[in-house]
């Protein structure tokens, strides 16, 4: 078995032995009906922390000659398809890394590799051990990775399963290095794209944070088939955990599956697909305890410092989804670099790319998916000198106890406060704008409540309802928002339309509270009542 060629099944072995583990084995279902076909070519892109390696290590043990996964394989979905038997261990696997090359050291220099030195040992290393399984057909001054299969397969007939993580390293790593990154297309295109590598490949699989990068508006290799998290179509169940296979976690370890919903949620995928986090996930189970465990990478480097340019006004998008909001974007322009950006909308499409933001292609908006994720915005809030954003998350608790005191006056002042250091972000002139501010100066709110906008109850809906989580003795709010109106008749709304009705489990616990803003004044008023149905 090589480092790069025919690397076994040890990795995946590994995998199966850890405490908790769900099977995705459904996606080699998928790659064995386009295997050989002109759909060979596969790129899934996703976040980090979402399992592309496992599923490198997955296709690469199924895959690969030179070991027998048949074991190994039988007791997962996989072996319930008719094809199980007819592609397992049957082809020669190249499977690298592509962070592997650009943490080598080079030689000639005693530093880690350029990117331009990364594809050279790329190829260089992988020539090296096919060199050694077919010795006939490899000479000791081949330097072309694409030639030298092109050269297998003519004296062999052998096909070759290519697997490359990372695909995308290099356009991250030096983000300036069009030299680099033009090298490494031009050999992506001499594997995957002229005429000889469709004898020599049998499948072609790329994983990375990034889809293929784009010139003008065409795909460097647009013979591929691409599953992203903005179209990640009928891969959608394998981008991450589903809402039913954490919900399984849950009741086998014993956890709140709603609490684990709240932190870790949020990725509304094609076909209504609920995607968490899998690392996110298995930690919080492992640990016995919902927190942060969003790794920090270079991708949290990229989100603060777009945060700190403020690019075409991103300030103002970041802070509304903060505030619970949610922004338009139109993710088909974006270059899939991290340099091209053109617009606002090509760096919150970057930000879904990296695992940030969460889209909904139906609306086609983004949003933050979940507490975690919140929380890694405020912490790179915190870096960019927004001070009076950082001042309403922290005066939150005490626009909260305010509430809940029954405080009236100090409530429309605190809300007051957040909406004029705010106006210049969050565009204010409707009840929409309103629920931001709200939402923004309730921030901390969110640890005692499920906050829900537009929820139905009785005869209508009402415009925020803060549900309690569970074991919280915190009353519930029906909050009504009115926009240069009657606060009096915010309150006689929720009243005569039973908005409380719905919320039968909270009588006797819950909180009536009407806030409106008077445009012409530029002043709020706010009304607290407890409900006495």
């Amino acid at each position: 078995m090589g480092v790069f060629v025919d690397v076994g099944n040890e990795n995946f072995q590994s995998t199966l032995c850890s405490k908790i583990y769900v099977d995705k084995t459904g996606l080699l279902e998928y790659t064995n009906s386009v295997l050989n076909s002109n759909n060979r070519y596969v790129c899934v892109s996703r976040p980090r922390r979402f399992g592309k390696s496992i599923t490198a290590d997955m296709l690469s043990a199924y895959y690969g000659v030179g070991c027998d996964s048949r074991q190994m394989f039988s007791k997962l979905n996989i072996a319930l398809t008719p094809e199980f038997g007819e592609y397992l261990n049957r082809y020669h696997v190249i499977q690298v890394d592509m962070n592997t090359f650009l943490c080598k050291i080079d030689p000639s220099t005693g530093m880690s590799a350029t990117p331009l030195r990364a594809v050279q040992f790329f190829q260089n290393d992988v020539i090296a051990e096919l060199r050694t399984v077919f010795p006939q057909s490899v000479n000791e001054d081949d330097v072309d990775l694409p030639t030298v299969l092109a050269q297998i397969n003519q004296d062999t007939r052998e096909k070759f399963v290519i697997i490359i993580d990372e695909w995308d390293a290099i356009f991250r790593e030096n983000c300036s290095d069009v030299a680099a990154q033009e090298a490494y297309i031009e050999l992506l295109r001499g594997l995957f794209k002229n005429a000889p590598s469709k004898k020599f490949v049998a499948l072609a699989y790329l994983t990375g944070i990034l889809p293929i990068k784009k010139y003008g508006t065409q795909s460097a290799l647009n013979n591929f088939d691409e599953f992203t998290m903005v179209d990640s179509g009928i891969l959608a169940e394998y981008v991450g955990f589903t809402g039913q296979e954490v919900k399984k976690l849950c009741d086998v370890y014993g956890i709140d599956f709603s609490e684990m919903k709240r932190w870790y949620d949020g990725y509304e995928l094609d076909e209504g697909i609920s995607i968490y986090s899998p690392k996110s996930v298995v930690d919080a189970i492992r640990m016995k305890k919902f927190g942060n465990y969003w790794t920090r990478t270079e991708t949290y480097e990229s989100l603060r410092d777009y945060i700190i340019m403020n690019y075409d006004g991103l300030k103002d998008s970041i802070v509304t989804m903060i505030a619970g909001g949610r922004c338009r974007v139109n993710p088909l322009k974006f270059q899939n670099d991290m340099v091209s950006f053109q617009s606002k909308d090509d760096i919150l499409t970057l930000l879904i790319h990296l695992g940030y933001l969460a889209y909904d292609g139906i609306k086609q908006e983004v949003y933050i998916p979940n507490e975690e994720i919140r929380g890694e915005f405020c912490n790179a809030v915190e870096e960019t000198g927004w001070d009076t954003v950082i001042q309403a998350i922290r005066d939150s608790e005490k626009l909260l106890q305010a509430t809940w005191n029954g405080e009236e006056e100090e409530v429309a002042r605190r809300i007051a406060k957040v909406q004029m250091e705010n106006s210049s972000i969050i565009q204010y002139n409707d009840e929409n704008s309103l629920s931001c501010i709200i939402t923004l100066a309730y921030y901390n709110a969110m640890n005692e409540y499920m906050i829900v906008r537009e929820l139905p109850t009785g005869k209508g809906f009402a415009d925020m309802v803060f549900l309690p989580r569970r074991k919280s003795e915190k009353p519930a709010m029906v909050v009504e928002l009115k926009w240069n109106q009657s606060v009096q008749g915010a309150i006689a709304q929720i009243q005569d339309r039973r908005y409380s009705a719905a919320l039968e489990e909270y009588k006797g616990n819950i909180l009536l509270v009407g806030i409106n803003y008077d445009k012409k004044m530029k002043d709020y008023q706010c009304v607290i009542r407890k409900d006495v149905e």
